[in-house]
């Protein structure tokens, strides 16, 4: 198997400063700043690297789960929302909602939905984020 690489640089103090990030492949690469990460602006931020990398994960995974189950996806689309929040005066990732909507032929809800948890407990950025609390709504749609 692989090693993927990826590599960031900053410059400067903290809320003065900039960084740049970029993939060994070139397929992500950008700024981001004290501000893109804490304030929210127009910037990248390495939570939406991870955020990227989790819904990209989840839904290879649940693709996999469900075709392996007879029940291949026409679609599956995952979004992942990362919370960094200030907890005892350091910045700390809390949660990630993943959103998931899939559309698949054939398959009831119910069944669709324990593929969804099951993905969401084995892909591995799940695995990795382990200690981050990972919420999960998952919705068949025809």
């Amino acid at each position: 198997m692989p090693v993927h690489s990826a590599e960031a640089t900053w410059n400067g103090d903290l809320q003065e400063g900039v960084g740049t990030f970029k993939g060994k492949t070139g397929a992500i690469g950008g700024g981001y700043s004290f501000e893109s990460r804490f304030e929210g602006n127009n910037e990248t931020s390495p939570e939406e690297l991870i955020g990227a990398a989790h819904a990209g994960c989840y839904s290879m995974a649940l693709s996999n789960m469900l075709a392996e189950a007879g029940h291949t996806p026409e679609d599956v689309t995952t979004t992942a929302d990362v919370s960094l929040e200030m907890i005892d005066g350091a910045p700390t990732i809390t949660t990630i909602k993943l959103t998931c909507k899939g559309q698949v032929p054939g398959l009831d809800a119910d069944t669709f939905s324990e593929h969804a948890q099951a993905a969401k407990e084995g892909c591995p950025v799940s695995k990795a984020l382990a200690g981050v609390s990972i919420e999960l709504d998952a919705e068949l749609v025809s």
